[in-house]
């Protein structure tokens, strides 16, 4: 599972949306194990534009716009 190419590699591709949520994911969950405890919830709904409207709620809510065209493949 560490040595998993697809996995390692999550955040480095795709567009700056996917890469920025994927930055501040990794930091609320690094917050939540140094704090000891923490809850946080993700959700995704397809906008205008066939975006992905991604919402991550740890305390406050960060919302990303991702075209779907910067997804990783």
């Amino acid at each position: 599972m560490h040595n998993d190419p697809t996995q390692s590699d999550a955040g480095k591709s795709g567009g700056p949306q996917f890469r920025e949520a994927c930055e501040r994911l990794v930091q609320i969950i690094l917050e939540g194990l140094r704090h000891g405890y923490f809850r946080c919830a993700i959700s995704s709904t397809i906008g205008k534009g066939n975006r992905r409207e991604l919402v991550i709620e740890a305390g406050k809510s960060h919302k990303f716009n991702i075209p779907e065209d910067e997804l990783p493949r």
